[in-house]
């Protein structure tokens, strides 16, 4: 049947999961059913809302004493017919957690689409393949990194670091989230003397980078302002996805005029994510919607840095943007935050190859400099490759990042 399936963890302190059930499936649909005319709910029944599922779960102490209430818990799956909304990110996000999200009980854990509905939905326009072949680089991990204390500064200052970050190996490089269009540093001119920059590198170094320059303004604005992003040569955007709204960065992801890629910056999503007890679950926000949504990279905590996310739940979310069950290509996951090159093996164990190691303070924080910092990170990452302990490699750069900020692998096998 044609829809959205919405699972949920619900809470409930009247220990009746079927009639909570029930409320939902009918509140978000037709209202009431039973005390319906039969011809009504004749005319009403292929609107309604029905109940795929209900499994109870253990009863948990710890949920009791947060909710200061003996509740029972458990996992309901809702059927929501196609015929009640538009194939619209904001249209579904209503209808299966509109004002169910108010409760302040329940949790949306996942939608799953049926095959029509996600056919009006881009996916990413790049993936990570297309990534892959803008950098040419296929064998490993990209390395990310960030313009740091750039906001007061003037465009000398950002050509200076853009070309430190480059010739330090970083294949990526992306505008602090905080840095908005300014007399400074404005938007075109960063995107012009960014690309001048990152040519001499080539030419001089052979080396190829990347720059995503954050796109911000008024909403109404974004497409034109993206479109001229593009045509002036600019490699990437960056976007506060959370900030103006998942259906805005579909809307650029399917212009054809906007023929970059785009990365998902997922400031303010912590408004929706955090509790295990409501709102919406980390892979689904940051993960599948985000992918189908037309997202080719997709920055969200990583389970060791200095904002730290479950580790469960950041596998969950590279796993929703990477995986083969979906029809879209595959966005790159770029777990960050307080990453340094002495964490590189755990990145590579947990998120393997297609993953993006995303830095700011790990490469501009080395005290030989940013240059050293992006050789400590690609020293890192080849040490890691080939199977062997980074405390063995003798690349100078990186056994002085790992005596900056430690080499959490040995330390933790020790």
């Amino acid at each position: 049947m044609s829809g959205v399936t919405a699972t949920y963890l619900i809470h409930d302190s009247s220990h009746n999961l079927i009639k909570k059930a029930e409320g939902i499936a009918l509140g978000l649909t037709v209202g009431s059913w039973t005390d319906l005319p039969s011809l009504e709910q004749e005319q009403l029944k292929k609107h309604k809302g029905s109940i795929l599922s209900i499994e109870e779960l253990e009863d948990n102490e710890r949920t009791n004493a947060y909710l200061g209430k003996k509740v029972t818990r458990g996992l309901v799956r809702i059927q929501y017919p196609s015929v009640n909304f538009s194939s619209d990110i904001p249209a579904i996000l209503t209808t299966v957690f509109g004002k169910l999200s108010l409760d302040g009980e329940i949790k949306l854990l996942n939608l799953e689409l049926s095959n029509d509905i996600k056919e009006a939905f881009p996916g990413p326009k790049f993936g990570i393949e297309g990534i892959r072949d803008l950098v040419q680089v296929h064998n490993r991990p990209l390395l990310m990194s960030i313009f740091k204390g750039i906001i007061g500064r003037d465009m000398n200052y950002l050509q200076t670091q853009l070309k430190e970050q480059a010739l330090g190996g970083v294949d990526i490089v992306k505008d602090d989230e905080i840095l908005f269009d300014n007399p400074l540093t404005p938007f075109e001119e960063r995107i012009t003397t960014g690309q001048g920059v990152l040519r001499e590198v080539y030419e001089e170094h052979g080396i190829r980078t990347l720059y995503a320059i954050n796109l911000t303004g008024r909403t109404y604005e974004l497409k034109e302002k993206a479109k001229k992003a593009a045509a002036l040569g600019a490699d990437a955007l960056l976007f506060n996805v959370f900030s103006y709204g998942i259906d805005v960065l579909q809307s650029l992801a399917e212009d054809p005029d906007i023929h970059i890629p785009i990365m998902a910056h997922p400031a303010v999503s912590g408004a929706w994510i955090p509790s295990e007890f409501y709102g919406v679950s980390p892979s689904l926000l940051l993960g599948k919607l985000l992918r189908q949504a037309g997202a080719d990279f997709v920055l969200f905590p990583s389970p060791y840095g200095s904002v730290a996310m479950e580790k469960t739940d950041t596998l969950r979310i590279a796993e929703q943007l990477r995986s083969k069950i979906e029809p879209f290509k595959k966005s790159f996951p770029v777990p960050s935050a307080g990453i340094h090159p002495g964490l590189v093996p755990l990145l590579v164990r947990d998120f393997g190859l297609d993953c993006i190691i995303n830095a700011g303070g790990g490469v501009h924080g080395h005290s030989q400099g940013t240059i050293a910092g992006g050789k400590a990170f690609r020293a890192a990452i080849d040490t890691t490759l080939k199977g062997q302990s980074l405390s063995a490699s003798d690349n100078v750069y990186l056994q002085e990042a790992l005596h900056l900020w430690g080499n959490p692998t040995e330390e933790v096998t020790a």
